[in-house]
């Protein structure tokens, strides 16, 4: 496999759940080595837990390691999009799920990253800010009604919908940013 991507869970939301599982499939068939990290976020390290620099030196001291060999993507999830600042040092490619756009050194990341990003979230999320999201990238994914885990109300089969255009969201980011 010649590309390779790094999958960053969120707080309490793994690599083995749905929003990595089916991308992380997607990518694998568009040729991708897909490492996956694992990590217990102290107490106090979520969303608005810890302050700033504590939390985005944790997510930077769980990531940086995996770094060392050459990656072309980053996948991260909420807590894991804290990794933002690596991601513009390093001008990789990103796709952003449920993006913490409701912090300023997330949004100030995002904003001098030079390589391509998707951006994925939901308008019930208080994480998410739509039109700061828009001015970021042209590569968007909002979910009317959906929350900081991409769920919608109403029958759980909405939901599962919302996971197949997330799936399509980062096969097209994909085919966009890595042609042929």
């Amino acid at each position: 496999m010649d590309r390779r991507a790094v999958l960053v869970p969120g707080r309490g939301y793994d690599t083995h759940y749905p929003l990595f599982a089916y991308p992380g499939e997607g990518l694998r068939r568009a040729g991708f080595d897909v490492h996956e990290i694992g990590w217990q976020p102290p107490e106090g390290i979520g969303m608005d837990g810890a302050p700033p620099s504590v939390a985005m030196d944790w997510v930077a001291g769980q990531v940086a390691p995996t770094l060392e060999t050459p990656t072309d993507l980053l996948v991260a999830k909420s807590l894991g999009t804290l990794a933002a600042p690596l991601a513009a040092d390093r001008g990789l490619a990103a796709i952003w799920l449920t993006p913490l756009l409701h912090r300023p050194e997330v949004v100030a990341a995002l904003d001098r990253a030079s390589a391509p990003f998707l951006l994925v979230g939901g308008t019930a999320d208080g994480a998410w800010d739509g039109a700061v999201a828009r001015r970021l990238t042209p590569h968007v994914l909002e979910v009317p009604d959906a929350d900081h885990g991409l769920l919608v109300p109403g029958p759980l089969a909405r939901s599962a919908e919302v996971l197949g255009q997330v799936c399509t969201a980062v096969e097209e980011f994909v085919r966009l940013t890595w042609p042929g």
